[in-house]
């Protein structure tokens, strides 16, 4: 299937999935080489004749979505985003948590993908706030559409390249070298996280959280009216003051949502 052929396909399935094709034009590579290697598989001959499969199968719609997941992530991404939590704005709400003797923060991580974002959340809570806090725990729930994405998530072992943006001094007391060159996370990290298979679209979590994590998914992928119902039951699940994460290219869809910004143009949000 020729590059053209595939763009034509996800500019009409798209919208039949509730996602926006402008999401997709800087990943197309990647979504598009699968989408090939299912049409080979198939036995048809291009775009137009996986098309007709598709109108002629419902079944293959969940197929096609799952090639549409998108799965690039790696550890402290967009570090400016990890250092205003960790040095500003999650100091302030573990004190405020603290003042009303409260002894948990709740996070959530929306489209987990293989990881590396809820663990980076785990390091930053263990080695960079439990030594000021140590009367909180972390409660840290990861959802994640992809069964196979969440057995690589549980196993917790990532190729070097994936902890460079880690702080040097987290990554080598949070991960343990293997023989097969793998750097694996220390079992005491991962107390307190839960992963679970579920589709932002359809279910999420019932909340309250301190903070969510929704980054480089819904405001990316999700067609414009799913971001504004998206945007909608993540707000529902904060608690007042609490933060919404999204990615450092995202925007929000325009809404009555009560969010104001909380560390300037960081894509960090607070309701209010």
């Amino acid at each position: 299937m020729t590059d053209r052929e595939c763009v034509e396909l996800l500019q009409w399935a798209a919208p039949r999935l509730r996602l926006r094709w402008e999401g997709f034009r800087r990943v197309r590579g990647q979504v598009c080489k699968r989408i090939g290697r299912r049409v080979k598989a198939l036995g048809l001959e291009g775009g137009a004749a996986y098309r007709a499969r598709l109108e002629a199968e419902p079944s293959e719609w969940a197929v096609l979505d799952a090639l549409c997941r998108v799965t690039i992530s790696r550890f402290y991404r967009d570090h400016r985003v990890f250092d205003a939590l960790r040095q500003e704005l999650l100091p302030s709400l573990l004190r405020e948590a603290r003042a009303r003797g409260e002894a948990v923060l709740r996070v959530w991580s929306a489209g987990c993908a293989s990881g590396e974002e809820p663990y980076t959340v785990a390091i930053l809570f263990r080695l960079g706030l439990s030594p000021d806090f140590p009367e909180v725990r972390l409660e840290l729930i990861a959802t994640e559409a992809d069964d196979d994405l969440l057995t690589r998530a549980r196993r917790g072992c990532y190729p070097p390249g994936t902890l460079r943006e880690l702080p040097p001094e987290w990554a080598a007391r949070a991960f343990t070298r293997t023989g097969e060159g793998e750097q694996c996370l220390a079992p005491e990290l991962r107390e307190g996280l839960t992963f679970r298979c579920e589709d932002l679209r359809a279910e999420m979590p019932a909340g309250p959280f301190h903070v969510v994590l929704c980054r480089n998914v819904a405001f990316t992928y999700f067609a414009p009216p799913l971001q504004r119902e998206v945007l909608a039951r993540l707000v529902e699940r904060l608690v007042p003051g609490g933060l919404l994460v999204i990615g450092a290219h995202e925007s929000l869809p325009e809404s009555a949502i009560p969010l104001e910004r909380a560390a300037g143009p960081l894509p960090i949000f607070r309701k209010r």
